[in-house]
This record gives C-alpha cells, structure tokens and sequence, in this order.
C-alpha cells in the first residue's frame, strides 16, 4: 500500500537549535552525527577505510552541505539508479606498481631529487640499486668534498698475510679532485699517486696531517701531480726547509704549513722565490722571526691576497713593517696568537694595508682599545674584525 506524504510531512527534517544541526537517520542504518555550528564536521569512522584519510574543510571556511551524486548524473541517463547505486562512494585509484618502479628508477627525476640530500646520506642511497649508484656517481654530486683517507684504510690483507692496497676506482668514478690524507707514508704516497686515476692531472688538493713524509717523498709527489694547486702540511716533522727548496713548485697557489717542526726563516725563503703565483699563504711557526716577513717578493705583492700568522711568537712590529710593504694587496690577515705585536702594528697594519676586508687580532694580549681606533678610522673596507681571548 503506497503511503503518501502530507504537506507538513514534507518539511525539512533539520531544526537549528542552539547551534546544533540534527541529521535525520540514515537509509543504510549507520546511525547519525551531529555536526556543531563553527566546528568542522565528524564523519561516521564506519562509512570509511581506516587506510583512507579524513578529510576535513578548513575551520575557516563556511561548511555546506550537498547531495552526493547519483549514478544516473555520472554516467548517463540510461543506467538504472537505485539507492544502493547512488550511495556507493566512487573508488580511490592507486598507482600501478609498474608505474611506480618507472619513477623511482627515472634518471632524469633522479638528477633533480638527489641534490637535496647531505654527502653522509648519498654514500648510503648509493647502495640502493645499480640505478641509483651510476646517479650518485657523477662528479657533480661531489664538488667540494674532501675524501678522508688514513694509511691503515689504504690496504687490505690478503689470505697469504700479504698487504694490497685497495682499489680507488669508485673515488674516481665521482671524479674527486681533493683529498686529505692521515699518517701517511712516502711508500703510501707513491701506492696513492700510481692507484688513482686522477692523481697526475685531476687532483687539484692534497692535504697530509700528522705524515712521516720525508723530504724525497714531497719530492715524487710534487712532481708526479702536475695539477696541485693546493697543498697543506700539518704535523708533518720529517721533512726539511732543504725539501721545500728542492720541491716547491711555481704553480702552487695555496699553502699551508703548520706545526711542522723543521719550518723557519729559509721556509720562507724557499716560499717567495719558488712560489711566484701564491695567493694564500697560511703559517703556523714557532721559530719564524721578523727577517721572514721582508722576504716577499714584489710579485707576490700582486698576488699575495690572504695572509695568516697563527702563534709566530717570534714576529714583532718590526715584522709588521716588513710585511705592510712586501704585501700591500692583502684582503685578508690574521695575526693571531702572535703575544708580541702592540698596538704599535696595527697602526701599521690600519695605515697601510687599507683593502683589509678580514682582521685577526685574537690572542694578541698587548692590543688595548687605542687599536680600535686605529683601525675604525683607517680600515673602512673591514667586513670582519676578530679579537677572542
């Protein structure tokens, strides 16, 4: 028997009261939800997936409510909408596997995605897959890293008790151009200089710290790597002022040298007559005295643009004057933890070295505040002044 609706039955089931909207119940006998004026709405957990997220209007915007969709009006005005057809929600599409395989094995989207990760993390992600490894070993992934290398990590013992040194093709696959290396010997040099591909024209940088190379084996390597460009010796006690003399090449343009036992005033001398390029000269000596600093030629007056001093206990203001006049050009200089310079210097320093962009007066016990005025009133290119204690 068809029942029919009177006019007042046809009345919206929904009376606002007191900020609250009540849902007439619904067909499917999941019960009903209230949804509170300027909260947003609480769907029924029981009509979803617990895998598919909710999904909720900004508290901001105006919430309305609409009718879903029938099926008729989606796929046309010949399908038979019944109500179990009209509430069946559309099915979410997840990617293909095989789609998903493509993408993460895309060497173009790879190329723009690995840039965003630290060097730690590409040598991991390196070992996901073939794909991903022939990615990460372009050079340009490893511009300006420095491979640590120590002696005992640069062999390995063969069954038989023999010692081999190890294969250094993966460095050269990303093309490596630096490298630091860890109490290394002459023979470790030479084993490192015939292993790498790159040692004789693509490595621009050494680095040796706390080495037993001796005064032949800077030497070889000086000579074999024709494209170093910057050398450091740090802790390096077995070579002598005579092996710099002997070995110091005119295309170095960086050098450092510090806690080296055997460096002193010929060091210097061996370093402006043989280094006619340098543009960076860092010095941590105890036994360099002021007859040093007169040494620079005038070529390195051009090119001399960065100069540091570190604990030269021995260099005065005299020392001062002799460097203000061989290096005018200097941008950067740092005299720090030289205990004899007075205020006296860096006057000198402030009057005649006016391109200073960068000071270093740390640990220099006899400056007062007189040297802060010297140098507000002189050095108006200063970007950096630093005087810890």
């Amino acid at each position: 028997m068809l029942n029919m609706s009177t006019p007042t039955d046809l009345k919206s089931p929904c009376v606002t009261r007191n900020g609250m909207v009540k849902l007439p119940p619904q067909p499917n006998g999941l019960g009903s939800a209230s949804i509170t004026k300027g909260t947003p709405a609480a769907k029924n957990r029981l009509c979803q997936s617990s895998s598919v997220p909710t999904i909720l209007p900004p508290p901001s915007l105006p919430y309305h409510l609409e009718p879903l969709p029938t099926a008729a009006s989606l796929l046309g005005p010949d399908l038979d909408a019944s109500p179990l057809t009209t509430m069946k929600p559309p099915l979410r599409q997840f990617p293909h596997p095989l789609l998903e395989r493509q993408l993460v094995l895309d060497e173009k989207l790879l190329n723009r995605l690995l840039w965003y990760f630290t060097t730690a993390e590409k040598c991991v992600l390196a070992q996901v897959c073939k794909t991903w490894r022939k990615v990460l070993y372009q050079p340009k992934f490893w511009e300006g890293v420095t491979p640590i290398l120590h002696a005992k990590e640069l062999y390995t013992i063969l069954p038989n008790g023999e010692k081999e040194f190890v294969s250094l093709q993966a460095f050269a696959l990303r093309g490596f151009q630096s490298f630091c290396l860890v109490g290394v010997s002459d023979l470790d040099i030479c084993e490192f200089i015939d292993n790498y591909p790159l040692s004789k024209k693509g490595v621009k940088s050494v680095s040796l710290k706390r080495s037993t190379i001796t005064d032949a084996g800077l030497e070889v390597m000086l000579e074999q790597m024709q494209g170093l460009m910057h050398l450091e010796l740090s802790g390096c006690n077995d070579f002598t002022e005579a092996g710099l003399w002997s070995s110091l090449n005119a295309r170095l343009t960086s050098l450092s040298v510090s806690d080296c036992i055997n460096v002193a005033d010929d060091a210097i001398a061996a370093i402006s007559q043989l280094l006619p390029n340098l543009s960076e000269l860092s010095l941590q000596a105890y036994h360099v005295t002021d007859t040093a600093m007169a040494y620079f030629t005038a070529k390195q007056g051009y090119t001399t643009h960065t100069l540091r001093l570190h604990s030269c206990w021995e260099i005065t203001n005299h020392g001062v004057v002799n460097m203000v006049h061989s290096l005018p050009n200097l941008t950067a200089l740092s005299l720090s933890g030289c205990s004899k310079i007075t205020d006296d210097g860096v006057e000198l320093v402030a009057e005649n070295l006016r391109k200073l962009r960068s000071l270093d007066l740390s640990w220099c016990p006899r400056i007062t505040d007189m040297a802060l005025e010297y140098i507000a009133c002189d050095l108006h290119k200063l970007e950096e002044l630093v005087l810890d204690r």
